[in-house]
């Protein structure tokens, strides 16, 4: 019996290892951990709706940065959680799949994430167009730094920024920096949360290619709100009615545009027919020649694959209809 004891242990401990160890490796999977597949460059992956910017021809759907780098829009922790899990291999994972989902542009700020991401891409011979979130503020580094580490094809000043500038009556700073980019022989963007600040770009001529729209509005002022609601709400507002604005003006706009924040910083992620029915309506509600930039966390599920699929569907039926 003492025998038959021992030998029953070690078959239970054996079976507990495997089944752990098989646990560890599933975790790991749905986590995006690098494996074998992961490690290999990416095949061209079926083509999605494109729009021209420039010289350049990118597909409508592009991979925003805000997750990478742990902007939620939502809580610290899951900030904190969003920067802790995208390791380096985990980030050039991300772009990887996004070129097999045919993804093929990045949108990323200027972080030393970034860099690194972009080198290690680069010695696996991957190369996303990639364009570049800026504003030149204190501790910025100069765009012929940001030019030479990145190789970016179009630089956007920042939203955020843009709109404090416009408040301040310092539009002058912003125009200034557009020019700056476009001395650099790169094209240049002008990012903004409020359609009146695009508007009145346009209305001016501005020499930038194209524009980034927020479809809701982070940067109005707590005044703005008083008067607007007679109430301020806690934390970042996100109206129904911003997305109806800035879809309205970016159809007005000549010049390409590309909308962020399309599911509201994943305030409209509860289920993939909620995420379908964002990506419908904005790709309804935007030109042709007009894209929409979207991060990803592929924490718990293959967004990647799912946005593409969005995209292709719904991007191109937009642009079939109009060419009828």
């Amino acid at each position: 019996m003492a025998q038959n004891d021992r030998t029953g242990r070690r078959e239970f401990i054996t079976q507990i290892s495997a089944v752990a160890a098989t646990g560890a490796l599933a975790l790991s999977r749905a986590e995006g951990a690098p494996n074998e597949s992961a490690a290999a460059p990416p095949a061209a992956g079926p083509a999605l709706p494109s729009i021209q910017l420039g010289p350049q021809r990118i597909s409508r759907l592009v991979c925003g940065w805000n997750p990478i780098e742990g902007y939620s829009h939502a809580t610290r922790d899951l900030s904190n959680g969003m920067r802790e899990w995208f390791t380096l291999d985990r980030t050039v994972a991300l772009l990887e799949d996004c070129m097999r989902n045919g993804i093929t542009a990045w949108q990323y700020d200027h972080k030393p994430h970034a860099v690194a991401t972009l080198r290690k891409l680069w010695d696996k011979g991957i190369e996303p167009k990639v364009f570049c979130l800026h504003a030149e503020r204190e501790n910025d580094a100069p765009l012929p730094t940001v030019i030479r580490e990145t190789k970016p094809f179009a630089i956007s000043h920042h939203g955020g920024v843009t709109d404090a500038k416009f408040r301040e009556g310092k539009s002058q700073e912003v125009r200034d920096f557009v020019k700056k980019v476009k001395d650099q022989g790169l094209l240049a963007a002008v990012s903004s949360h409020k359609p009146d600040n695009i508007k009145r770009m346009v209305d001016e001529g501005w020499e930038n290619d194209f524009f980034m729209c927020c479809f809701y509005c982070l940067t109005r002022p707590r005044d703005e709100m008083q008067k607007k609601l007679g109430m301020v709400p806690v934390g970042e507002p996100m109206f129904e009615s911003d997305r109806t604005e800035m879809t309205a003006m970016m159809r007005q706009v000549p010049k390409p545009c590309l909308g962020f924040k399309v599911l509201a910083a994943g305030r409209h992620c509860w289920s993939q027919k909620e995420v379908a029915e964002q990506f419908q309506y904005a790709f309804a509600n935007i030109k042709p020649i007009d894209g929409l930039i979207v991060g990803m966390f592929p924490r718990y599920f293959n967004q990647v694959r799912d946005n593409a699929g969005h995209a292709r569907k719904y991007g191109a039926a937009q642009m079939h209809g109009a060419a009828e």
